[in-house]
């Protein structure tokens, strides 16, 4: 949307001020409130409304508000004499006052009798709807369309058990087989915001399986793979390779909402978009990003109760920041997000990633057989989970059955290879393969880690005692100054608060012992 004042232009899907075409230069707080007095200029906004627009219902000053209504007005060359722009209504709130006109030429909002009603920027963003095109036969062997429609079949079929999902049904998807619909058209057609759409060729007994993944709106391609494979048992061909696309898929679609929610920013944040905020803030793996996350995350819960995904996220951000960052490890706060996890549960019981996410909390809480159930039945709603995986593979890990958890690690990281999760996979299974004693592939998994962006200082710490406990003596000095360099207040007590997930005390004791010869006090 885009509104038209004066010289002025305010863009919300740019999320910026423009005046006689050159940009304003301003603090996103400050926009974000100069777009809710403009989407809501119908009528005056109390200040509780827009403490609750603009800074989340966070209790803050009435200083801070004036603070940021007096730097708005100074961007539109305005003040609390003038108020040409933004008027103050004493002691009850603020209105914009100026004509508007937004970019499909519709006038000025007008009062209406519903004093309480708010203009809102854009309908609830729902979820975002996949539609799978069937796959197209190009081999020269005839009759392999079975192949083709069987593929076809079971994407849609797997992609559906990622619950925050829409999938296009199956009928529609085969009514559009013969079709050539331009995909942009095909999205308005469908109301699809994705496009899956591969193709099968069959030469002898090798087959080529390409699949592409297509953003409806703009036509472009967001992922794309090919598959070479011996054709020999038809059946376990085709869930290998369905798995390895749903599993490739999904994050690609998850990366692509955050990015596209990040680059619009619509200043009235539902319930949708401010998940999928929270979500952007927790995959960038950093302190402040975590402490972000947990805010828009609790954000969720008051904004919709009724929406699991809000609770179940925010109790893994809350354990992350556990082991990782400013969140102290404590049983107050452990409860609350098991509490968060069985609420996400009972609204959708059939949901893969609340049982992961619960597994998650149970491994924290040191009920590891609870965590291994809990992933199990995740695996079992949703085989191309790589995360349900690697949680089993953890959980294994630390009832000390390091093969079977090693299994479990490899086989999420080939389900996922671009999964935002995919450092910790290999960070995980590393610390299973220090407790186990095989120093030098604990070491090759850190080093694969720790060539992912976001990667944290954990990775580092295991493979200074990986390099430790190979001789490397050199190497060994050069990574743990590195990782006092990432971490600075890492020393024994930092770390054995943050194991606090560790139940065997030979676990702990090893860990702990390894970085007191490396000279960590």
């Amino acid at each position: 949307m885009r509104y038209r004042f004066d010289d002025f232009q305010l863009d919300t899907e740019q999320f910026e001020l423009k005046k006689s075409g050159e940009l304003v230069h301003c603090e996103p707080q400050v926009l974000e409130l100069l777009v809710f007095l403009i989407a809501n200029r119908a009528q005056m906004v109390s200040k509780d409304e827009l403490l609750n627009a603009v800074w989340a219902g966070k209790v803050v000053s009435d200083s801070a508000l004036s603070s940021r209504i007096k730097m708005a007005r100074q961007l539109l060359d305005d003040d609390g004499q003038k108020q040409r722009y933004i008027r103050t209504v004493h002691r009850k709130g603020f209105r914009f006052v100026a004509d508007v006109v937004t970019d499909d030429g519709l006038p000025p909002a007008t009062s209406t009798d519903q004093t309480d009603q708010r203009a809102v920027e854009s309908p609830p963003t729902k979820k975002p709807i996949v539609a799978v095109l069937p796959f197209t036969n190009r081999s020269t062997v005839e009759g392999q369309d079975y192949f083709a429609d069987g593929m076809t079949d079971d994407t849609i079929a797997q992609l559906s058990k990622h619950r925050w999902l829409d999938v296009v049904a199956r009928n529609t998807s085969f009514g559009l087989k013969h079709s050539s619909m331009d995909i942009r058209q095909l999205g308005k057609e469908l109301n699809v915001r994705y496009v899956v759409d591969g193709s099968v060729q069959r030469a002898q007994e090798q087959i080529r399986i390409n699949v592409h993944l297509i953003d409806a709106g703009s036509g472009h391609h967001l992922w794309s793979e090919r598959f070479d494979r011996t054709f020999s048992d038809i059946f376990a061909l085709q869930d290998e390779i369905t798995a390895k696309i749903v599993a490739r898929i999904e994050p690609e679609i998850g990366f692509a909402e955050r990015r596209r929610l990040v680059q619009s920013r619509p200043a009235n944040l539902q319930t949708w978009d401010c998940f999928h905020l929270g979500i952007y803030h927790f995959y960038r793996f950093t302190g402040v990003d975590n402490e972000e996350a947990q805010r828009l995350l609790k954000r969720c819960q008051s904004l919709d109760p009724q929406f699991g995904e809000g609770f179940a996220w925010w109790a893994y951000a809350a354990v992350l920041g556990m082991v990782y960052w400013q969140t102290r490890p404590t049983q107050e706060t452990l409860n609350e997000a098991l509490i968060a996890c069985d609420h996400a549960l009972s609204l959708d019981d059939r949901n893969a990633t609340f049982h992961a996410l619960r597994a998650r909390i149970l491994l924290a809480r040191q009920e590891y057989d609870a965590a291994i159930a809990g992933n199990e039945i995740a695996i079992s709603l949703n085989p191309t989970f790589a995360a349900a995986y690697c949680g089993l593979g953890d959980s294994l890990a630390y009832e000390q059955r390091y093969d079977e958890a090693l299994e479990y690690f490899t086989q999420a990281i080939a389900l996922s290879p671009n999964d935002p999760q995919l450092w910790a996979f290999y960070t995980y299974g590393a610390l299973a393969l220090l407790f186990k004693g095989d120093f030098s592939e604990a070491l090759n998994w850190t080093r694969k880690a720790s060539n992912i962006p976001n990667y944290q200082y954990w990775t580092t710490a295991h493979q200074a005692i990986a390099l430790h406990h190979l001789g490397a003596t050199k190497d060994a000095q050069h990574a743990t100054n590195k990782l006092m360099s990432q971490a600075p207040n890492f020393s024994l007590a930092f770390a054995k608060e943050k194991l606090f997930y560790l139940k065997e005390q030979s676990q702990i004791d090893f860990y702990l012992e390894s970085l007191t010869e490396l000279g960590i006090e």
